[in-house]
């Protein structure tokens, strides 16, 4: 692990966030731009926020952009707003508001290759 970032509490659900995840887990980091930039979802947006976060935590330990890959990447979820609308019959239903934590973990392809020349 070269560089972490965490979002929490943000608002939308894990399920959704979860989806674009899955599409940028294990690719480079300018290719998971690329892709981001070019989703047209909520949580894209969010995740290419999160991403551009980590790749400044690892400038500033020295790693070069081009050389980080996402190893892993997880939407757990946060606490859920309960709200209530008014129904019918003079009832009221809740309305449940999720929020995610998004945490990312970036590491350097020249570490992958020295552990496969190590065993």
């Amino acid at each position: 692990m070269v560089a972490k970032t965490h979002a929490r509490y943000i608002r939308i659900s894990p399920r959704k966030a979860r989806d674009v995840i899955s599409v940028v887990k294990g690719k480079s980091v300018l290719e998971s731009l690329d892709i981001l930039h070019s989703l047209n979802k909520k949580g894209a947006k969010i995740l290419e926020k999160v991403l551009r976060s980590a790749v400044a935590n690892a400038k500033q330990k020295g790693y070069p952009e081009e050389k980080l890959f996402i190893s892993q990447a997880t939407a757990n979820e946060g606490p859920t707003f309960k709200r209530y609308r008014a129904a019918t019959f003079g009832r009221a239903t809740t309305i449940r508001k999720r929020t995610a934590h998004i945490s990312l973990e970036l590491d350097t392809t020249e570490k992958i290759l020295e552990d496969i020349k190590t065993k």
